[in-house]
């Protein structure tokens, strides 16, 4: 799996993935709706991408935010 992130993009992507973490977890949103749901999917999801640093929907489309 080749990285098709850049630094920046994976770093914006871990801040917007903890805080929707915390969010998630630091609010009642109505005790385990579906936003309390989709904030965590969301989170998790962009945290794993920034770190593993290969987002599957930029492979899709060919963006690379990298240098080659």
């Amino acid at each position: 799996m080749t990285k098709n992130m850049g630094t920046i993009d994976r770093g914006l992507r871990a801040v917007v993935g903890i805080a929707l973490l915390i969010g998630a977890f630091a609010y009642d949103y109505g005790a385990g709706g579906w936003l309390h749901w989709a904030m965590i999917v969301a989170g998790a999801i962009f945290v794993l991408t920034a770190v593993i640093g290969n987002c599957p929907l930029y492979s899709i489309f060919g963006i690379r935010t990298c240098q080659r």
